[in-house]
């Protein structure tokens, strides 16, 4: 039989993998709560975010259910039809923050020395439609990508700009979505735009260092809200 290229797993697949095998063993059987996040990083020899990544893929495919301030239970094989397949090529929502975390933290920068007037206009004009979008009770995605993407344009850079919009078209597949809805709330969008307001600041005031600090210090606090104690999350 031929061999077939093989191809490397995000990390959090390879875990959901392994609580996949463990469900059909029977070792986590059905309606019972998976051990915490906390534990089976400690088993797998891996990060608690890698552990909510791969437990969220589980949730999105059917395979668990997330009962907020209770735990991840088991769900029966029937609930799994419900489920919506991950793409093998999702990226996981953490590990993309931290990536962006990196590339952003240098657009920013660079948007501070090279940002003209109309590109300080487009990022203002994205905050206005981001507290538009927020006030109407609706995650304001729209003018959150509208920042991001004004201050990239401004880097003059094709490839950090098509980088910067492909982690975008990231941000809105099912993992993100899904992780998103137990932990994005109307509050924690006012907290973002504030976050934003900084990074705006820094970049019209022609400081790249702050800039830098301003979107590292987002990127943090959002990666923090979406690896919060499921007991604050929102249930769905």
């Amino acid at each position: 039989m031929p061999l077939l290229p093989v191809e490397p797993q995000r990390l959090y697949r390879q875990i959901a993998e392994q609580l996949r095998a463990g469900m059909l063993s029977g070792e986590y059987a059905i309606g019972t709560r998976l051990p915490a996040e906390r534990e089976l990083a400690l088993q797998l020899g891996v990060s608690r975010p890698s552990v909510r990544e791969a437990l969220i893929a589980l949730e999105v495919e059917g395979w668990v259910e997330v009962r907020t301030g209770s735990g991840v239970y088991v769900l029966e094989r029937g609930a799994r039809s419900k489920g919506t397949a991950v793409a093998a090529g999702e990226w996981g929502p953490l590990e993309l923050i931290r990536a962006r975390r990196v590339i952003e933290g240098e657009t920013a920068a660079l948007a501070a020395v090279q940002a003209l007037p109309e590109h300080i206009a487009a990022m203002e004009q994205a905050l206005l439609t981001m507290q538009a979008e927020a006030a109407q009770g609706s995650a304001p995605l729209d003018g959150d990508r509208a920042f991001h993407s004004a201050i990239v344009q401004a880097t003059g850079n094709a490839v950090l700009v098509e980088t910067v919009h492909r982690f975008w078209d990231a941000r809105r597949g099912n993992l993100f979505t899904r992780l998103g809805g137990y932990f994005e709330t109307p509050r924690s969008w006012r907290t973002a735009l504030k976050e934003h307001q900084m990074i705006l600041a820094a970049i019209r005031a022609q400081d790249p260092a702050a800039a830098r600090a301003a979107m590292h210090a987002h990127m943090d606090k959002s990666h923090s809200r979406l690896n919060a104690s499921w007991q604050h999350a929102t249930p769905s």
